[in-house]
């Protein structure tokens, strides 16, 4: 029986994991997120037909106005200057209201969809120059590549769609397009159009569908390309644990945290000794659980303040004890039992703190 030793550092590299949010946002900065170019164009065009399907009769109005104004007063009208720009700028305002409605919701639906997609994103990592990207040896290369080949496949695949959408259209309208010769203008006019809108309609609906599935793909492609390996994740972790800047922010958050921990067993004290002003040390005796009297909260300045101020709030019991504030404070920390040598002291204290409360320990 043969055995094989295998190399498990081989597997160390690959790339299993999920992107760190630090790996992503990092990625977001440069521009690399997951989007599908097909579907802002596809809801443009389908919001585009739509807008022409529901102002239909505003657009032959005006359609009609243009030319009936072009054909019957234009022409005898005398050839000025004035009249000319007079001219040109009632045709400019006409053909703006014409196109307004289709370029507005055009605008519109590509601002929405771009910004379904990414969000608001403005990064200038694009604009800079990259000799790479005419390397040739490296462009030979990405003709061939999987990306392009799905992207060809895409493209077949479409057009396929469009093809069977516009000869299943035709076909199922064969009867009606033979019967053109005997409609009138107006009729011709009104069915074609018809016909050409729910055409496009239809193709619009289906590219977006694509589009829709296409976006899909690209998220899965985005996030294959995001994944990390275990050495990538700890290397990303040491790198951000040796930033100096985050350092300082876990340690103030740190010292956040624990001060808010201290002010909070402030109300448990049985006295607090002051210097007055400069220093104050929050003491608790337990018989039962402790055997000796323990500093539960101690601080200097605008802490020691805000120690007293919450002890006034909570009933605590505070005394002016110069000596023994300042031993207290320099010799002993929070936690940690009074030093023996001040055992008498603090008793004297809270002896003095007991009889004030009516009460014996």
């Amino acid at each position: 029986m043969y055995k094989y030793s295998i190399n498990l550092q081989l597997f160390a590299g690959e790339k299993t994991e999920k992107a760190t949010p630090k790996k992503r946002q990092d990625a977001r900065k440069k521009g690399q997120i997951a989007k599908s170019a097909e579907f802002p164009g596809a809801a443009v065009l389908l919001v585009a037909l739509l807008c022409l399907l529901m102002f239909g009769g505003y657009y032959k109005e005006h359609i009609v106005r243009l030319f009936t104004d072009i054909f019957i007063n234009r022409l005898t009208m005398d050839v000025t200057p004035y009249n000319v720009l007079t001219m040109l700028r009632d045709y400019v305002i006409n053909i703006l209201l014409l196109l307004a409605p289709v370029f507005a919701g055009a605008f519109l639906i590509a601002i929405v969809t771009n910004y379904m997609q990414v969000g608001f994103l403005l990064v200038g990592e694009g604009l800079k120059p990259k000799f790479s990207k005419i390397n040739p040896i490296k462009g030979f290369k990405n003709i061939f590549s999987m990306r392009s080949l799905v992207e060809f496949l895409k493209s077949i695949f479409k057009m396929t769609i469009i093809g069977y959408l516009v000869y299943s259209t035709l076909w199922g309208a064969r009867g009606n397009l033979a019967r053109l010769s005997e409609m009138t203008g107006d009729q011709i006019m009104s069915y074609t159009a018809g016909l050409t809108i729910s055409l496009g309609v239809k193709i619009a609906a289906a590219l977006l569908v694509l589009a829709v599935l296409d976006y899909m793909y690209q998220r899965f492609e985005h996030e294959k390309n995001l994944r990390m390996s275990k050495q990538d994740i700890k290397d990303e972790y040491k790198k951000m644990e040796g930033d100096p800047l985050i350092k300082g922010k876990i340690r103030e958050r740190q010292r956040r945290m624990a001060m808010q921990r201290m002010m909070q067993e402030v109300p448990k004290a049985d006295v607090i000794i002051t210097n007055p002003t400069h220093f104050a040390v929050a003491l608790k005796y337990d018989n039962s659980k402790m055997e000796a009297p323990q500093i539960i909260a101690k601080g200097q300045d605008f802490v020691a303040l805000r120690i007293k101020e919450i002890a006034k709030q909570n009933g605590v019991i505070t005394m002016e004890n110069k000596p023994l504030a300042r031993a207290l404070f320099q010799r002993a920390e929070i936690g940690d039992s009074i030093p023996p040598d001040l055992f008498q002291a603090v008793a004297e204290v809270l002896a003095y703190v007991y009889k004030l409360k009516g009460k014996v320990k």
